[in-house]
């Protein structure tokens, strides 16, 4: 079962962090998917490295097309960017640091629920207002 199932409107209208957006989504889900068959720590690592490098990218693309377009709530937007990827830090720290599985359910949480809220409300008025 997927994390995250792509919604039209998680689209912003520009193609290229559109793409992007639909591949962290299905790397997300196949993240998830090995966190639901008891993947182990090290396959969780490798994933969670690949995730933080992709997201990590992702915001670069996305941050610079707000630069381009003078975009009101820049600041704001990667404050959130920012966040997201201290959580990723901390969760990667912490199934380093420690011998429990509570990771697992606090990444898939944190995760769906950061992108589902930031596709919907940042990134939805992001779009509207480039008017893309």
């Amino acid at each position: 079962m997927s994390l995250i199932e792509w919604r039209k409107e998680f689209e912003t209208g520009i193609a290229d962090v559109d793409h992007e957006h639909r591949e962290l989504v299905d790397l997300i889900n196949e993240l998830h998917e090995a966190l639901c068959m008891d993947a182990d720590r090290d396959t969780i690592s490798n994933f969670l490295g690949e995730v933080f490098a992709r997201i990590s990218a992702h915001f670069a693309l996305e941050e610079t097309v707000m630069r381009k377009h003078r975009y009101d709530e820049y600041e704001a937007h990667k404050a959130e960017h920012e966040k997201l990827l201290d959580d990723i830090r901390d969760i990667m720290d912490a199934l380093e640091e420690s011998d429990s599985a509570d990771y697992k359910s606090t990444l898939s949480t944190t995760i769906r629920d950061w992108f589902v809220n930031h596709f919907k409300n940042k990134d939805a008025r992001l779009h509207r207002l480039l008017g893309v």
